[in-house]
């Protein structure tokens, strides 16, 4: 409704702070009776998943089931942070020294901590990956170079392949690190051939181009998880000269910034010390008995400790490559504000949306080829997601949702501001009242916004339990509270986008 939501109305005060303190308090009381259910059920939680002694609350036993939080907390705890804090000393020597060599030494210094990280095999897959890509691309051909690059990343998946690659490591978490790895790099390497077959030249001649590359694609504070920089911005951004480098970012500011991570970091483990959701998640008999409160408490917790790990996981980073001068994506945005499948692609992984629109939307046609157009760079887009992430039937339940959510919500937008309806509208509902609709509709999105995410992230049997026990056994009794709640939250997102602190 982009007429209406450049002039979306204001609110009576009291009324906000309502949505405020029924947002808040449906939070903390639904999170609370996770609590609760979680104490319960230790025991038998303890004996299925085998929970770990916390160290965070005295007595209280931690979650360790979520793969993502704990594959990081180990690697940083192992390894990572060690190199990420060396690399943040050598750019600094290197800026202070050496200027005019400073991104060689980050180069080598990226090459190096990957090596310590995957080891020579598995920067050797990376090399490879990378010689073919820029080869491919000297042709200056799109489509080839969409070729090679989806061949690439489907060897990711090839299970005789996998094997081999398995075989150089000890663990399972060693192998796990190369394959995010090559994984986030293939994204950089489509970035850096689409780039070169639109502009040629912009990366200078051949050696050039292998060092502007191999420089983009081992910078480690991003090399591992991203956030996503495209080849472009990379580019631009470390040619500025090192003195407008430098002032992007104050001591003070960068102390409020690690203080922010820090706090993030205490938040996340403070849920999975306090609510055990990813190992209820993973059991059908829990998800079955979980009383009404403690359910939405589940898919609360659940979306938000993505949110917040991933504040984490792109703050680290971000904060590293702000002290080298480069401009990375926003962090996530509250998911609790989130009222649109839309808003959410574009607010969540800010890098993603920016790629995915770059190189996959707009050379598709977008929305400037008419709505079958539009409608086909949209599903390609969010497929290429689904392929990238691993392809599995859960994650084609997931795109396929978003896909088509974000097609009615602009299907609705456009029927809205038609000049056949809009005028209507605008004549018979005031201004608030048509805020009130909005976030009314919006609710209805937020619901299928969070089963969608639900079913990413664990899978489809939490999805249709969720589907089962809020809109058919619990049509009358949970769906409507759920609702009336989401449209609360909804009016915080809208009262944030128009009026943020």
């Amino acid at each position: 409704m982009a007429k209406q939501s450049s002039t979306l109305a204001a609110l009576p005060r009291a009324e906000v702070c309502a949505y405020w303190v029924l947002s808040f308090g449906s939070h903390l009381y639904s999170f609370y009776q996770l609590h609760i259910f979680s104490k319960e059920h230790e025991a038998g939680l303890e004996r299925q998943f085998q929970l770990e002694k916390g160290f965070l609350i005295w007595g209280h036993k931690k979650d360790p089931t979520d793969f993502e939080w704990s594959f990081w907390s180990h690697w940083a705890r192992k390894s990572l942070l060690w190199t990420l804090l060396g690399h943040a000393v050598v750019s600094r020597l290197a800026s202070f020294f050496i200027p005019k060599f400073r991104v060689t030494a980050l180069l080598a210094y990226g090459l190096l901590a990957a090596c310590c990280a995957v080891g020579i095999k598995g920067v050797g897959v990376v090399l490879g990956h990378l010689g073919l890509s820029l080869a491919v691309a000297q042709l200056c051909n799109p489509a080839l170079s969409w070729s090679c690059a989806l061949l690439l990343l489907s060897t990711l998946h090839i299970p005789p392949l996998q094997e081999i690659q398995r075989s150089w490591y000890q663990t399972e978490e060693e192998y796990y690190l190369l394959l995010f790895s090559v994984a986030v790099c293939g994204l950089r390497f489509i970035s850096f051939s689409l780039e070169h077959c639109w502009r040629p030249l912009e990366a200078g001649g051949l050696q050039q181009q292998v060092y502007w590359l191999t420089a983009y694609s081992f910078y480690h504070p991003l090399f591992f998880n991203g956030p996503i920089l495209t080849f472009k911005d990379f580019l631009q951004q470390m040619q500025v000269h090192v003195k407008d480098r430098g002032a992007r970012i104050t001591f003070l500011s960068l102390l409020a910034n690690a203080g922010r991570i820090c706090v993030w970091w205490l938040i996340a483990e403070y849920m999975i010390h306090l609510m055990y959701m990813h190992t209820i998640q993973a059991n059908e008999t829990y998800l079955e008995i979980l009383p009404p409160w403690a359910l939405g408490g589940l898919a609360l917790a659940l979306v938000q400790f993505f949110y917040v790990k991933y504040l984490v996981l792109f703050g680290v980073p971000s904060l590293l490559a702000g002290m080298d001068g480069l401009a990375p994506p926003k962090l996530p945005r509250c998911v609790s504000i989130m009222h649109s499948f839309t808003g959410m692609w574009r607010h969540f992984d800010v890098g993603l949306y920016h790629w995915l629109i770059r190189y996959i939307y707009i050379p598709l046609g977008g929305s400037h080829h008419g709505l079958l157009w539009k409608m086909l760079s949209t599903a390609l887009a969010f497929g290429f997601v689904c392929f990238w992430h691993g392809g599995h039937d859960y994650l084609q339940y997931w795109a396929l949702m978003n896909w088509v959510g974000v097609l009615v919500e602009n299907g609705v937008t456009i029927l809205i501001s038609s000049p056949l309806v809009y005028p209507s509208i605008e004549r018979c509902i005031s201004p608030a009242m048509r805020r009130r609709c909005l976030a009314l509709i919006s609710a209805f999105s937020t619901a299928m916004l969070i089963l969608s995410n639900l079913i990413f992230l664990g899978g489809n049997h939490v999805g249709r339990i969720m589907w089962k026990r809020v809109f058919i056994q619990g049509w009358c009794t949970v769906a409507p509270p759920m609702l009336a709640f989401l449209y609360c939250f909804a009016q915080i997102g809208l009262e944030w986008e128009h009026n943020p602190p």
